[in-house]
């Protein structure tokens, strides 16, 4: 039996131990680690600025996505020294002991992107509130909301949700940015005037769906229930609580296909409205692509 595939490879001053380069991950399109991670190299200098200051959960698939996955949020034994961590409280915790506590990597260069994705975490999740130089979680600095289609609905009916929830936002002086999720639905962003605590960024995310779904009842639900969802575009304004976490702009998902979360323009949304075939999910291969031609507009919106 062979062993394990490895090399050394310097990343930005860092010597990373890189194995199974070869693996597939994506069996359907026979993708392996080493493209997945050529991906993230690639995609970093638009992905960091987003994941600057960020706690990460990870989702991780060390036998490629058909085999099941794992979330992570404490920072792995054997993570290297140079690795930035942060110790956050759990929800309701006030005390100190380490049982109480999350300690999360935060993904400030490539090294420690690299080093991540070497661990087979294709998706990086983070929360709507950043650290602060003396390493405690600050208020959300920004609001999502993820609209989650039940189906039959899909993304065709995201875009037309997400349109009203864009003229929501904008009645509270807020500009939304749309990413598509990579896996079925849209996540819209707006940058805060203020810091806010997730309390109340969150009863601001659930104030807009409660008012879409009274008035758009047959299209819009802001209800967690699941079996209220059916061709309806859930709502879910939860994700800004401070516990939750949402997929980075430009993460890989683990799906059948190696599909990355993707930041799109209000045109693509409108045609997206118009046309059932008018806007899919991305392929990483596409997302490069894109931010060849585009640069990153999810810094820049256009």
């Amino acid at each position: 039996m062979a062993g394990k595939e490895e090399i050394h490879v310097d990343v930005e001053g860092r010597t990373l131990k890189i194995s199974n380069l070869h693996k597939v991950l994506y069996p359907r399109t026979g993708t392996t680690k080493g493209e997945v991670l050529n991906y993230y190299a690639q995609i970093a200098p638009v992905m960091l600025p987003h994941l600057k200051d960020r706690c990460v959960t990870r989702i991780r698939w060390p036998h490629g996505v058909q085999d099941g996955s794992f979330f992570e949020k404490n920072a792995p034994s054997g993570t290297p020294s140079w690795v930035r961590t942060a110790k956050v409280p759990t929800t309701g915790s006030r005390a100190q002991s380490t049982s109480d506590t999350l300690v999360f990597p935060i993904v400030d260069d490539l090294a420690t992107l690299t080093w991540l994705v070497n661990l087979a975490a294709l998706e990086l999740h983070v929360h709507q509130w950043t650290v602060g130089r003396n390493g405690q979680p600050r208020n959300a600095d920004r609001l999502v909301i993820d609209l989650d289609p039940g189906e039959p609905a899909g993304l065709h009916e995201c875009c037309q949700v997400a349109l009203l929830v864009r003229d929501k936002l904008a009645e509270r002086g807020l500009d939304a940015k749309p990413v598509t999720s990579g896996s079925k639905g849209l996540h819209l962003y707006s940058d805060l005037p203020k810091r806010l605590p997730s309390d109340e960024s969150t009863a601001l995310a659930k104030e807009v769906a409660e008012e879409l779904q009274a008035e758009q009842p047959k299209l819009v639900t802001a209800t967690m229930t699941k079996a209220r969802r059916s061709g309806k575009v859930f709502l879910d304004w939860s994700q800004n609580a401070g516990s939750k976490t949402t997929i980075s702009p430009y993460s890989l998902r683990g799906r059948e296909v190696p599909t990355a979360a993707t930041p799109v323009t209000w045109d693509e949304v409108e045609e997206g409205a118009e046309d059932p075939l008018g806007l899919g999910q991305f392929r990483f291969e596409q997302v490069l692509q894109r931010v060849a031609d585009h640069g990153d507009l999810f810094a820049h919106p256009s």
